[in-house]
């Protein structure tokens, strides 16, 4: 198991003083060397904002821009790998103006994407208690595509996603911004292998489940005696200057090899082939294993998917047992919605929308945290072969789309509430 990331949310204000970052890549780096000591390789170190649509409520796109590249210049000046600039948030705007201003700001994301390098982005397009916002929705679309045909390989949209109901605090991106005047941290796990581990050679699924909750136990006694002597733990913040520990993010992020996927643990549990009939029951086993997991959660602790992250997934999205659909009735019982689908280059904003359309509505349906980062593929047709050149990604074949679009849905409202 390793540690995907250490992310660090900081509540920031605009203009802001570099320095402001200071004691806190301090004490990131501090930690960092710490769980290395502790037998954990951290693999990045990443800072996360507020909702960009807070931090700049009421700026031009200039200033959004230059808050961006700021943001990433202090941010790398400090240590910090990744850094995500917060989502634009839509429903919670005060007013229609500020709903509107916000609107707007999502016409700036591909621009920041393109001028930046370690920034991401995103989009809140639906919550529980809000619904889901047709006019964020089809703006969101409209940005992946922007961003699909102005990047190389529309590889841009590795740092951009469509997010609902998606809470502040998680480790992982795109999906993660801070809120709250105090920092906090959160650790994002790389433990696909231990979901791989406990699954060999178990002889029932209640062995399965009792490997796979004793492994994780086992690394919270570790990882415990790390975090808990150096900081506070969330709701126990005794000054300005601590730091609150918000949990662990237990999603078991695969990498792309076999002894590191999420696919290749559910087939050790017994599934014929990742994507046939049983794979569905197999991932909610593993899903519900992870509430009886003694860690302090945060996130989405579901079942992570990104298909051009696992290498077994991936493999089975090429022989065809992988679509859209699928992803989603996963996402249902356990996932964390649609991660890293590559998508026919020609796909429209329209057809974007409605598959984000379908993703907002299961979160905000079963309140459970989705994101869709989707990934049109320029020149690309479905059943082609991808070629990203990216030490994190295990290529596959482009995945179909089915429909014509929600041009028509999204024209006969604003929000609805579901």
């Amino acid at each position: 198991m390793k540690i995907r990331s250490l992310t660090v949310g900081v509540p920031l204000r605009w203009p802001f003083a570099p320095t402001a970052l200071d004691d806190i890549g301090a004490f990131a780096w501090d930690l960092r060397a710490r769980l290395t000591d502790g037998g954990y390789e951290v693999q990045t170190v990443r800072l996360a904002g507020p909702p960009l649509s807070t931090i700049l409520a009421g700026a031009d796109s200039g200033e959004a821009l230059a808050y961006a590249r700021a943001l990433e210049t202090a941010a790398r000046e400090r240590g910090f790998e990744y850094v995500s600039a917060g989502p634009v948030r839509i429903l919670d705007a005060p007013s229609p103006r500020h709903r509107h201003a916000a609107l707007d700001l999502i016409n700036v994301l591909p621009e920041i994407v393109r001028t930046t390098e370690v920034t991401f982005c995103s989009v809140l397009v639906a919550s529980h208690n809000g619904g889901v916002h047709l006019p964020a929705v089809e703006r969101t679309a409209a940005a992946i595509a922007d961003i699909a045909r102005t990047t190389p390989d529309g590889f841009g949209n590795l740092r951009f996603a469509a997010l609902a109901n998606c809470p502040p605090h998680i480790p992982f991106f795109p999906a993660a911004y801070h809120e709250g005047s105090h920092p906090r941290y959160a650790l994002a796990l790389e433990a696909a292998d231990v979901a791989v581990e406990a699954f060999t050679n178990a002889a029932s699924l209640d062995e399965a489940r009792r490997c796979l909750i004793a492994a994780l136990d086992g690394h919270w006694q570790r990882l415990e005696r790390i975090v808990r002597p150096q900081q506070s733990f969330l709701g126990e913040v005794e000054d300005d200057a601590a730091v609150a520990f918000g949990g662990v993010d237990l999603s078991l992020a695969p990498f792309p090899d076999d002894e590191r996927s999420i696919a290749v643990a559910l087939e050790r549990l017994g599934v014929a082939q990742f994507g046939a009939s049983g794979t569905l029951f197999a991932a909610a086993v593993l899903t519900s294993a992870l509430g009886s997991v003694h860690m302090p959660r945060t996130g989405y602790s579901g079942l992570m998917l990104p298909v051009l992250e696992d290498s077994r997934l991936a493999q089975r999205a090429s022989e065809g047992l992988v679509s859209v659909d699928s992803l989603l009735l996963y996402a249902a019982v356990c996932g964390l919605g649609l991660d890293t689908v590559p998508l026919p280059g020609d796909t429209g904003s329209d057809e974007l929308a409605a598959i984000i359309l379908d993703m907002a509505t299961l979160a905000a349906r079963l309140d459970k945290p989705l994101t869709a980062r989707l990934f049109p593929v320029p020149g690309a047709r479905a059943g082609d072969r991808t070629a990203f050149d990216f030490p994190y990604f295990a290529n596959s074949r482009v995945l179909a789309v089915r429909g014509l679009g929600a041009a028509a849905l999204l024209a006969k409202g604003e929000v609805v509430r579901l």
